[in-house]
């Protein structure tokens, strides 16, 4: 008896996780996201390219009180003239239907290299999807304190 009600606990257990992926088509795509956001940082302080390696060949960076960064060699040089910092994303949203593109709504938060907080904001991430997987498509960004 006791071994009928692993195995039927099993079998439930198995068939929900199969419900839950199949009921939310997102759910590949934001663990490919929350990759890509965990790395983020430091791909763009190496300053050697890698960090275009996270978006499309057409992207546009949409940064707060100025015009936007569009095209690899100019957001290449975005992030080779900014400070060395450490961030953190916490997705609050992805809207889409996990096929061509996706819209990450997210939080961010700076940090300098020694831990102290430079910045908290939002971010809404256009992600498109491109023969080399999930890319950022449009990427839009802004603090949560008032510009100085």
């Amino acid at each position: 008896m006791k071994k009928h009600f692993i195995l039927a606990a099993l079998v439930f257990i198995t068939a929900e996780a199969n419900t839950q992926s199949v009921n939310d088509p997102l759910a590949g795509v934001r663990k490919t996201i929350e990759a890509s956001n965990a790395i983020f940082s430091e791909l763009a302080n190496k300053n050697d390219g890698s960090i275009l390696t996270r978006y499309t060949e057409d992207a546009c960076l949409l940064p707060p009180n100025t015009a936007p960064v569009c095209g690899r060699d100019n957001i290449l040089k975005f992030f080779s003239s900014g400070p060395k910092v450490n961030s953190k994303f916490t997705i609050q949203h992805l809207y889409g239907d996990g096929k061509t593109f996706v819209t990450e709504e997210s939080s961010y938060e700076l940090t300098d290299m020694d831990g102290h907080k430079l910045d908290e904001g939002k971010v809404i991430v256009i992600w498109k999807h491109t023969d080399k997987g999930w890319k950022m498509y449009r990427d839009m960004f802004s603090s949560n304190h008032p510009a100085h």
